[in-house]
C-alpha cells in the first residue's frame, strides 16, 4: 500500500513538474485586415500619375470590391511605383504598409500583366536581398489593352525558382489582397 502511494505521489508531482515547463509558445502572427490597396504610378519625366486601387470596406461581406484606374498609361514609358495597403476598418485608418515593410521576410507584393502590355522590377528588397514590391518600376510597351493583377502575399517561398523575379507560381504562401485592374496603354 505504501508503494502505491509513493507512486501515486511520484507520478502527480512529474506531471506538475513538466506542465510548469517555462518554453512559451511561439507568437501567432495574425493576418492583416486590409481594406484597401492602392499603386501610385509616377511617369519619369513628367506626366500625368496613375492611381490603380481596390477598396472593400465590408470585407468578406455582400458588396464587391471598388476597383478603380484613375486614367490610362502612356506607352513606352517607365513609372515609378508605390504601394500602400490600409485597414479602412479603424478610424484613423491604419496603415498596413508599415506592417509589411516591418515583416518585409514574410511579404511580397507580385505584379502581373497580361497581354504584354507592360513589365515590372522590384526596387526594394527585404533584410536577405529577397525582393518587397511596396517600390517597384512599371515600363509600359507599345500599346494596347490588358489587366494588371497585384497580390500581396504572406509568407512566400521567396527562394523557390522564379519568385526573386516576381513569378507568383511557385510563391505558396496566402495572399492577403489581391486585385486586378483593366488598363489601357495608348
Amino acid at each position: 500500500m505504501k508503494t502505491i502511494k509513493l507512486l501515486s505521489i511520484l507520478f502527480i508531482a512529474s506531471i506538475l513538474f513538466t506542465s510548469c515547463d517555462n518554453d512559451d509558445p511561439e507568437p501567432v502572427n495574425e493576418e492583416e485586415v486590409i481594406t484597401t490597396m492602392t499603386a501610385t504610378l509616377t511617369p519619369l519625366g513628367g506626366g500625368g500619375t496613375i492611381i490603380l486601387k481596390t477598396q472593400d470596406l465590408d470585407g468578406d461581406g455582400p458588396d464587391a470590391p471598388v476597383v478603380t484606374v484613375s486614367g490610362s498609361l502612356a506607352a513606352n514609358t517607365v513609372y515609378n511605383g508605390v504601394m500602400e495597403v490600409l485597414n479602412e476598418t479603424e478610424s484613423p485608418a491604419e496603415d498596413i504598409t508599415e506592417e509589411v515593410l516591418e515583416e518585409a521576410l514574410e511579404h511580397q507584393f507580385f505584379f502581373t500583366p497580361t497581354n504584354s502590355i507592360a513589365t515590372f522590377a522590384y526596387s526594394d528588397a527585404d533584410s536577405d536581398g529577397n525582393p518587397l514590391g511596396i517600390q517597384f518600376t512599371l515600363t509600359t510597351t507599345d500599346g494596347g489593352a490588358g489587366n494588371i493583377t497585384i497580390t500581396l502575399i504572406h509568407e512566400p517561398e521567396k527562394t523557390e525558382p522564379g519568385v526573386s523575379s516576381g513569378d507568383i507560381t511557385n510563391a505558396g504562401g496566402e495572399a492577403d489582397i489581391e486585385a486586378t485592374f483593366s488598363v489601357t496603354v495608348l
